[in-house]
């Protein structure tokens, strides 16, 4: 029973997503052949009628979402929180706004609370779950920021190096910038094409490349926006600077894989040390639910519980920080 009512409510709640992602992104497809069908073919009255009257409804829910959006935005979003969040997602390569963010992690916070409410089957889980719902969208977005700075600073030795060649070949910095960004993959060809659209713009090189910076903090290339401010000021040969800069980035990625390497033994301990415990009280509560059962029902159960998972993540982030070793 307990399972028939857990797989009914992911597929609820799998549904109400599906829906909410289709009316927030509308397949460009099927926008285009609304428009070749209104414009190509003359249907008779009635499906014009009815068409007009889902159109209607269309523009009333978009409506209702935008002032939806407009009050979480002032409720709940001060300016520097929203130019945090929304500096967050472009890094992340997320196509949502600060307030979308804000709706999709309160369906998250309902979902963790009511999934773990009905495994565990105890009130006490419902804000544990909450809690677990919350961070879960902010975990997502923080590993998807360091998967595209990941990608990022894997192509920027390339792309200094292909800079240095157009330099040589006699072209100006912008032009050997657009010249590799025309061949570069992302997120290296987005941010590229943003900074030579300020470029354009009117911004200064100086200014471009720190909004690059902002929008990809990578150590790397600050390393490289400092040396050409400073090649700007001083003066000499941009070429042989930027040479010296892209010998250093590349040992410093040879290092970090060998320290990579050396620590995979102690970062797979925290991993067991984090995930044991789960695991094993998963599979005892398959095997014999009221042995275990007791930990979620007797309030010294529930004690341990809570501080068995603290334990465990406190050990979990000190391996983590002692194996995690800067370069």
């Amino acid at each position: 029973m307990m399972l028939f009512l857990l797989l009914s409510f992911f597929l609820t709640s799998l549904f109400l997503f599906y829906i909410i992602l289709q009316r927030l992104f509308p397949p460009k497809k099927e926008l285009v052949k609304d428009r070749i069908n209104r414009y190509l073919y003359n249907e008779k009255k009635e499906k014009v009628e009815s068409k007009s009257n889902q159109e209607a409804k269309k523009v009333r829910f978009q409506i209702n979402l935008d002032k939806t959006k407009k009050n979480v935005r002032e409720r709940f979003l001060s300016k520097d929180k929203n130019r945090k969040l929304e500096i967050a997602l472009y890094r992340a390569g997320v196509p949502l706004k600060p307030e979308e963010f804000i709706m999709f992690q309160w369906i998250a916070i309902a979902l963790g609370a009511g999934i773990l409410y009905l495994i565990i089957d105890s009130i006490i889980m419902l804000p544990i779950g909450a809690l677990i719902g919350f961070y879960i969208p902010k975990f997502i977005i923080k590993k998807k920021q360091q998967d595209r700075l990941k990608a990022f600073n894997n192509d920027l030795p390339e792309m200094i190096s292909a800079v240095i060649g157009g330099l040589k070949a006699g072209f100006s910095f912008p032009q050997a910038l657009k010249s590799f960004m025309e061949e570069a993959r992302s997120p290296m060809k987005e941010e590229l094409a943003t900074a030579l659209r300020e470029m354009q713009y009117g911004s200064t090189t100086e200014e471009a490349l720190h909004h690059l910076h902002e929008r990809m903090p990578s150590e790397d290339l600050d390393i490289m926006i400092q040396a050409i401010i400073i090649q700007r000021q001083v003066g000499g040969n941009l070429a042989t600077v930027l040479e010296k800069i892209v010998q250093t980035i590349r040992e410093r990625i040879k290092i970090q894989g060998q320290i990579k390497t050396l620590t995979a033994q102690g970062r797979m301990s925290g991993i067991v040390i984090g995930l044991l415990p789960v695991i094993l009280g998963m599979v005892l509560y398959l095997i014999q639910p009221e042995y275990i059962g007791a930990l979620f029902s007797h309030p010294v159960g529930i004690i341990l519980v809570v501080v068995a998972v603290i334990s465990c993540s406190i050990g979990f982030f000190l391996i983590q920080k002692i194996t995690t070793i800067e370069v």
